[in-house]
């Protein structure tokens, strides 16, 4: 009977010491959690080949290199041969046509093409519980003019947009908004949407389109407001690169006046600079 009640006791006392240890156990685990960086982010530009574009150099193209352009075949190999001669390829900014009709006037007021210099913004997260991205905004915007030369472009066929959201440098109101060609293109993203990370979900992403002035360069940083379990009344904070300095991303547009100016279409070559007034030159 003795042993029967000691066995008794010892469990019974397990089972009353299971509440604060596991409170103080999950405690713990909070408080690490805590200490850990709420997410880490990285901005990398777009790598593949955009559908339309136009690829922009700080230099005109040599003779040499204008027969070695045309001698190419299909788009791929021209933007891989310009892109080795130094071009920073540029996107035409694929009209979004449902996005709410204040939004298309805008896009289109000062006339002409639009180019957008794109990236991709991966966050990621280690921690325990879910992270929240749901506002940002543009700081510290210094633009200057473009020091390109030459323009080659690849003018729009038509096509839908890509999957994304898209601003404007200074931005405008609203911005940054959905490019999705679905319900919702050209609305705020962040009306309804946001970026979460954490609780099991270690990485998350948008794909920028930025459109600077055109003729100009500019230089930008990001900040974002985020929520979490710990911190549930939100906090804005500056994106930082992986030296500690906060980040600056750099965006551009085709020069004002280029120097020389190609496209490449139906008409297999044209020399914008000989032919202006050719529809595929326009944007140019």
């Amino acid at each position: 009977m003795s042993a029967v009640l000691g066995g008794l006791g010892g469990a019974l006392l397990a089972y009353v010491m299971i509440g604060p240890s596991v409170t103080k156990e999950n405690d713990s685990n909070k408080a690490y959690d805590a200490s850990q960086p709420p997410f880490t982010v990285s901005v990398q530009p777009e790598q593949s080949e955009p559908r339309e574009w136009a690829m922009v150099l700080d230099r005109t193209l040599t003779d040499d290199e204008v027969r070695k352009m045309k001698s190419l075949k299909g788009s791929s190999s021209v933007f891989s041969y310009l892109k080795s001669l130094g071009g920073r390829p540029l996107a035409y900014a694929p009209f979004l046509e449902h996005a709410p009709q204040r939004y298309p006037e805008e896009q289109t007021a000062s006339g002409g093409m639009e180019f957008s210099d794109t990236f991709k913004m991966t966050v990621m997260s280690t921690r325990q519980y879910a992270v929240t991205i749901n506002d940002w905004k543009v700081t510290g915007l210094t633009c200057r003019e473009s020091t390109a030369q030459a323009v080659v472009g690849l003018p729009p066929q038509g096509g839908v947009a890509y999957e994304g959201i898209r601003l404007h440098l200074p931005p405008r109101a609203d911005e940054p908004v959905l490019t999705d060609d679905t319900e919702g293109q050209g609305e705020p993203y962040f009306g309804n949407r946001f970026v979460e990370v954490g609780n099991g979900q270690s990485s998350g992403g948008l794909r920028v389109e930025v459109i600077a002035p055109r003729g100009q360069t500019c230089e930008w940083g990001i900040q974002v407001h985020y929520n979490d379990t710990h911190r549930p009344e939100g906090r804005w904070v500056q994106l930082k690169d992986d030296k500690g300095e906060p980040l600056r991303i750099r965006t551009e547009s085709v020069p004002e006046n280029p120097r020389q100016s190609w496209v490449f279409g139906s008409m297999p070559w044209t020399s914008c600079d000989d032919m202006p007034e050719e529809g595929q030159c326009y944007g140019l």
